[in-house]
C-alpha cells in the first residue's frame, strides 16, 4: 500500500507548480485528510461494535445498534456548519490557517472521546456529552475536505485538476485502513470484555500522534496561488455565504445532489456492512473487519482510476457513469450480503468500494470547478457535507431499519435512489472551466 501512494505521487508530482513543491502540497492535501478521516471513522467502527451497549443500553440490540448510528449521524449535521464557518474564514483569511484550525478541533474532540464515562458510570450524561464531542468531529471535518481539495486543485498544473483533486480523497481509504487495522489488531489481541472494557479507547487516545504529524506538514505550507491572485484583484467577500447563495445558489444545489451517492455507497459499505455482518449474519468483528480491510484497497485503486480518466475526459462524465454503476451495487446487495459464504460478501465490498472510488475521486476537482476562488472555499465545502448529510447522514440507520423489516432488497434500493439523485444533479449542471 505504501509503494502504491509512492508510486501515484512520483507519477503525478512530475510537473512544477508555482508557490509550493508537488510533493509537499500533495503531503499536506493527503495527509491532512487521512488524519481526519482516521478520527471519523474509528467513531463509525465503534459505533459499529460497542456504543449501543455502553452508551445506549436497550432491551432490544437492534434499538441499541439503531441508536448508535443515530449518534454517528450527529456529525453529519454539524459538517454543513463547520463547512460554513471554515469556509467564511477560509475564503476571507486563507486556506492555510483554517486548515490547521478545522484539524485542531477534529483531533481534540476525538482524543476527549477516549476518557468519557459509558452510561453504567454517568447515565444519560454519557450519551449526551458523546454526541456533543461527535459534533464536535463534523464541524472539524466539514471545514477539512474543502481546504484539503482547494489546497490540492489550486496548486495543479494545466490538464492535472483531477489527479492532483484526487488526493485528498486517497485520505479516506487511508484513514480507514489506520482506523479499521487498529481496531483488528485489538481484537485479535484482546479479549471481547477487555476491547468492551477499554480497548476501544485506544483508537481515540492514537489519534493525537497523527493530529500532530498532520499540523507539522500544514504548518510549512503558504498560500495558494489562487487564493493569493483572488485577493489581490479584489477585497475578499464580507460574507462568503451570501454572495455563494445569492450568485452561486443552483451550482450550490446540483453540486451537493452530485455528492449524494458517495456517501451513500460509503456508509453502507462500511459502517451497514461491518453491523449487519457481524451480528445479523454471525460472521463476527474479526471476519468482517478483515474483509472490508481488503476492499477498501481497492477502493483506492477505484479514485486513482477516475482521477485520471477525469483529465483525459472530465470529471463531470466519471461521476455519472459511476452513478449508473452503483445502481449494479444496489441490486447485488442482496444477492451476495448473505450468510455462509464470507468471500461472497467479500466481492461484493471490493465491487462496492471499487466503485465508490468513482464516484467519490473526481468530487475533488469538480465541486471547486463550480465556484470562482473568491468563495470556493465555502462553496465546494457546503456542496460536499450537505450532500454528506443526505447522503450518508442517516444511511446506516435507515438500512439497518429497512433490513429489519424487510430484508437486503430495501437497501439495495435506497442506495439506487441515491445514485439516481446524484445523475439528476450531474446532468443539470456543467462544471465551470478552470
Amino acid at each position: 500500500m505504501v509503494k502504491f501512494f509512492e508510486g501515484v505521487m512520483a507519477s503525478t508530482a512530475a510537473q512544477p507548480i508555482a508557490t509550493n513543491s508537488n510533493r509537499r502540497v500533495l503531503t499536506a492535501s493527503l495527509v491532512g485528510t487521512a488524519v481526519e478521516f482516521y478520527d471519523f471513522y474509528i467513531y463509525a467502527t465503534a459505533a459499529s461494535l460497542v456504543f449501543g451497549s455502553l452508551f445506549f443500553p436497550s432491551k432490544s440490540a437492534s434499538l441499541q445498534q439503531m441508536a448508535a448510528f443515530a449518534s454517528l449521524g450527529v456529525a453529519f449535521l454539524a459538517r454543513p456548519l463547520g463547512a460554513i464557518a471554515f469556509g467564511h474564514f477560509g475564503d476571507r483569511v486563507g486556506r492555510k490557517s483554517t486548515l490547521v484550525a478545522s484539524l485542531v478541533l477534529m483531533g481534540g474532540s476525538t482524543l476527549a472521546i477516549a476518557f468519557l464515562p459509558t452510561y453504567a458510570m454517568a447515565g444519560w450524561l454519557a450519551p449526551a456529552l458523546l454526541c456533543l464531542l461527535r459534533f464536535g468531529q463534523g464541524f472539524g471535518l466539514g471545514g477539512e475536505w474543502g481546504g484539503a481539495a482547494l489546497l490540492a486543485v489550486e496548486n495543479a498544473p494545466p490538464g492535472w485538476r483531477s489527479r492532483f483533486g484526487m488526493f485528498p480523497q486517497l485520505g479516506a481509504p487511508v484513514g480507514f485502513i489506520a482506523a479499521n487495522g487498529l481496531f483488528l489488531v485489538l481484537g485479535l489481541a484482546l479479549t471481547p470484555e477487555q476491547f468492551l472494557a477499554w480497548g476501544w479507547r485506544l483508537p481515540f487516545l492514537g489519534s493525537v500522534v497523527l493530529v500532530g504529524v498532520g499540523l507539522w506538514v500544514r504548518l510549512k505550507l503558504t498560500e495558494t496561488p489562487a487564493f493569493a491572485a483572488a485577493i489581490a484583484h479584489e477585497p475578499p467577500p464580507a460574507v462568503p455565504l451570501g454572495e455563494l447563495l445569492r450568485d452561486h445558489w443552483k451550482a450550490t444545489l446540483c453540486g451537493t445532489l452530485a455528492a449524494i451517492c458517495c456517501f451513500a455507497v460509503y456508509y453502507l459499505m462500511t459502517a451497514f456492512a461491518l453491523g449487519y455482518g457481524a451480528k445479523d449474519l454471525a460472521y463476527g468483528r474479526t471476519a468482517m473487519l478483515s474483509a472490508q480491510l481488503i476492499a477498501i484497497l481497492f477502493m483506492a485503486v477505484g479514485i486513482v482510476a477516475a482521477g485520471y480518466w477525469a483529465d483525459a475526459t472530465s470529471p463531470r462524465r466519471v461521476l455519472m457513469a459511476g452513478c449508473a454503476m452503483t445502481v449494479g451495487v444496489g441490486a447485488l446487495l442482496p444477492l451476495m450480503m448473505v450468510a455462509g459464504s464470507l468471500p461472497t460478501i467479500g466481492l461484493f465490498l471490493i465491487i462496492g468500494l471499487s466503485i465508490m472510488g468513482f464516484v467519490y475521486g473526481p468530487l475533488g476537482s469538480f465541486l471547486p470547478d463550480l465556484f470562482p476562488a473568491r468563495v470556493r472555499y465555502t462553496g465546494a465545502s457546503a456542496a460536499f457535507n450537505l450532500g454528506g448529510i443526505l447522503g450518508g447522514g442517516l444511511a446506516p440507520t435507515i438500512a439497518q431499519a429497512l433490513a429489519s423489516k424487510g430484508g437486503l432488497v430495501p437497501v439495495g434500493i435506497y442506495l439506487a435512489v441515491a445514485a439516481g439523485l446524484s445523475f439528476v444533479g450531474l446532468l443539470a449542471l456543467k462544471p465551470k472551466a478552470a
